[in-house]
């Protein structure tokens, strides 16, 4: 290089990256001693070199973002070789570019991040955590029939001139074949579920439970029960 010409951008990037020969890295001291141009570029390529390094700490708590490990890897690696086959002058410019995409990479994924992770924390429950709460004219029942010692839990949720149930029921035969029956005022019967009760329940004495629904109002509903399909009654809540 002579000292009367500007070197190119390649040699100032050698140069801040420390890899020219001591001749050349001479050489470019020397010019830029008495060129403001060079020098500006110089503190410019410098500061280039410093905003690579500040990447911050935090941006490596929960690891690169995907794929920028990768990235930097390969441009590692594409340095090294590109540096063996065709020079130094030729790569620096390939290696400040690709280098610069990889911090580019990392601090997007640290910011990105960070803007998450605010939002999760100042985000209120969603509703799927939030308590239900209790709807408004639902009745909750419970009975046990003395002669089969069956018992009976049963949720009621109106609805408009009809009803939703949620059940629990024990002490049922094994095998036998059942279904839930509301009853109204004028003794009208309304089939809400049919079942069969398990042979090998999950848990011994664990309830079985089972939800359904009946084409009567609350207010004329009088009692739910639990029969077989031939009638035999197992037990009677009354509302």
């Amino acid at each position: 290089m002579r000292t009367h010409q500007h070197p190119n951008n390649e040699l100032l990037g050698a140069y801040v990256l420390g890899i020219l020969n001591p001749e050349e890295q001479a050489a470019v001291e020397s010019h830029n001693a008495d060129c403001e141009t060079c020098s500006a570029d110089l503190a410019a390529l410098r500061e280039m070199e410093t905003a690579l390094g500040e990447v911050p700490p935090e941006a490596f708590l929960d690891g690169p973002p995907e794929g920028g490990e990768l990235l930097l890897q390969r441009t590692l690696r594409q340095v090294r070789t590109e540096q063996a086959a065709i020079g130094r002058r030729r790569l620096v410019t390939v290696g400040l570019g690709a280098a610069a995409s990889a911090a580019v990479l990392f601090i997007g994924g640290f910011l990105a991040g960070d803007n998450g992770s605010a939002s999760n924390v100042a985000e209120s429950p969603t509703d799927s955590a939030r308590p239900t709460p209790p709807v408004e004219g639902a009745r909750v029942a419970s009975g046990t029939d003395s002669d089969t010692k069956a018992a009976m839990t049963v949720r009621i949720t109106p609805a408009v001139g009809w009803i939703r149930l949620n059940a629990t029921v024990t002490g049922l035969p094994k095998g036998e074949r059942c279904r839930l029956v509301v009853v109204s005022a004028r003794g009208d019967r309304e089939i809400a579920a049919s079942w069969v009760v398990a042979a090998a329940p999950e848990k011994p004495g664990k309830p079985t439970s089972l939800d359904g629904s009946a084409a009567v109002d609350l207010t004329k509903a009088t009692s739910v029960i639990v029969e077989n399909e031939q009638g035999k009654q197992y037990v009677n809540v009354p509302l």
